[in-house]
């Protein structure tokens, strides 16, 4: 049962403090606490800065040509829904408690020690991943707008020099300080959201019926999506292979929600924040609602601008208004990708080095990793870490076939995030709420179905691979995590528990 011992919000409150910044030996477990300095607007723009990036400017193209026609609107939709649900779950966790790690510290709560340790290693899974996807589409972006060489830039490069280049030096950026980073992110979020809404105010004067008509194009047969390839519900329901369709909008959603991810960097930063019972729920939800709210315009735009079977799979948006004959916006559209790739990279480092610093006060990571700079107030040694991980995925692995594996790992987050809600409000009806999801414990349980079913609709191979580093994971805390625990170290001591 050890196992499964929980951490108390009483000890987690404890460790996060007053957010002094203090770096004592004594403090936040003896790696310091985190200073609060962040305020909505921050949190809105870390947000957006994170979501929209490589999903709205590539999945759209691919989903609606292969998989959902232009019913690929109805697929953002869903998928929105589905974040929104659990963005209201979130919203209740990290106003009630402010701490780094976020699902990593409500399952802590809630599950107890081993399911934390598993969410905590799947976030670094999903945000080290993501920025490592991510800068090889930034890669590619920069060398085609400013037409370098691909040998150096884009996803056939031996050695990808522009991924390397931009993962250094938002490296830089990240542990500088958390309002500096905020700086940049607001600079580069403003760009890439003013270029949405220029799609879609410019596009939509070529919509034309024709080209969303049949708006669900009648189901069809597949040729590919057999073996591993195949979705784990079509494997496990013994269905045929098939694309279009109410089908194809279900599996375009599960794919596309990749284009949702992220925003729980938001509550990550809940620690940072000057006022967390108003600004994080005010942060989750306003990134949610401009994101779903763009992605539903470009995405309506592109698939009404030209016939769904003629959009072009790598540069949708672009592509589409070189057909209407403007193609002097494409210029303008790689420069928002650049911008909106770059905000990603430098967000996913934030937020992977939370997570790792919120396992290192709590002794499952070495803490001396995870202790902060006196000077900066960031977990200077834990960013380099995981960027350098991010540099390794970057130079060996194929990452568009792993990109995948972000939805799954987001998804799985948002199953235990969810469940966390009715239990802690079961175990704990006293704590203070300032936010509550409405409707509880209906809504949670319906966001846990519908994280579950999309999580369904992705591949066996990728079930496979995530299973992989599940079990690579439960290795490190057999040899490491389970016998530097905080909370074992202090039953093995008599000392009371967390």
């Amino acid at each position: 049962m050890q196992l499964f011992r929980t951490k108390s919000i009483e000890t987690i409150s404890a460790d996060a403090g007053d957010g002094d910044g203090d770096a004592g030996p004594d403090a936040g477990g003896g790696v310091g606490r985190l200073r609060k300095t962040l305020s909505a607007r921050h949190l809105v723009g870390f947000g957006i800065g994170v979501v929209i990036g490589t999903g709205i400017f590539t999945l759209t193209g691919v989903q609606a040509r292969d998989t959902a026609g232009p019913a690929v609107v109805l697929s953002f939709a869903l998928a929105g829904v589905v974040a929104l649900l659990a963005a209201l779950c979130y919203s209740e966790l990290a106003s009630s408690v402010p701490t780094a790690g976020s699902a990593y510290t409500y399952a802590y709560a809630t599950a107890g020690e081993l399911l934390a340790w598993v969410i905590g290693w799947d976030l670094f899974l999903e945000f080290a991943l993501g920025a490592a996807v991510v800068a090889r589409g930034w890669s590619a972006y920069l060398g085609n707008l400013l037409d370098l060489p691909p040998s150096l830039f884009g996803e056939g490069a031996a050695v990808d020099v522009g991924a390397l280049a931009v993962v250094l030096a938002l490296t830089a950026v990240a542990v500088l300080g958390v309002q500096e980073s905020a700086r940049v992110t607001t600079v580069l979020v403003v760009v890439k959201v003013a270029v949405c809404v220029f799609v879609i105010v410019a596009g939509v004067w070529f919509v034309q019926g024709a080209n969303l008509t049949p708006f669900v194009p009648a189901g069809r047969p597949s040729e590919g999506g057999q073996g591993l390839e195949q979705p784990l519900l079509q494997w496990l329901a013994g269905l045929e292979p098939a694309t279009f369709g109410v089908g194809g909008v279900l599996t375009a959603a599960a794919v596309v929600f990749f284009a949702y991810t992220g925003f729980e960097a938001v509550a990550n930063l809940s620690e940072e924040t000057k006022k967390p019972s108003r600004d994080v729920p005010l942060g989750l939800l306003g990134t949610l609602g401009l994101a779903t709210a763009l992605y539903i315009g470009v995405a309506f735009v592109v698939v009404g601008m030209v016939t769904y079977t003629d959009i072009d799979a790598g540069a949708p948006i672009a592509d589409a208004f070189d057909q209407v004959g403007l193609g002097w916006a494409s210029a303008l559209i790689s420069i928002a990708a650049v911008a909106g790739l770059t905000s990603v990279i430098l967000v996913d480092l934030i937020t992977v080095s939370r997570i790792g610093f919120a396992m290192g006060r709590d002794g499952l990571l070495p803490p001396v990793v995870a202790k902060l700079s006196p000077r900066t107030g960031t977990p200077v040694r834990m960013t380099l870490l995981f960027a350098g991980l991010v540099l390794v995925m970057v130079l060996l692995f194929p990452l568009a076939e792993l990109a995948n594996l972000v939805s799954i790992g987001t998804l799985f987050a948002f199953v235990l995030v969810s469940a966390a809600v009715p239990v802690l409000r079961r175990t704990r009806p006293d704590l203070p709420r300032p936010f509550r999801v409405p409707f509880s414990p209906v809504l949670p349980v319906l966001s846990v179905l519908a994280c579950l079913y999309l999580m369904a609709n992705l591949s066996l191979e990728t079930w496979l691979r995530f299973l992989a580093w599940l079990a690579l994971g439960l290795v490190v805390y057999v040899a490491y995590g389970y016998r530097h625990s905080r909370l074992g170290l202090a039953e093995r001591s008599g000392r009371p528990r967390g």
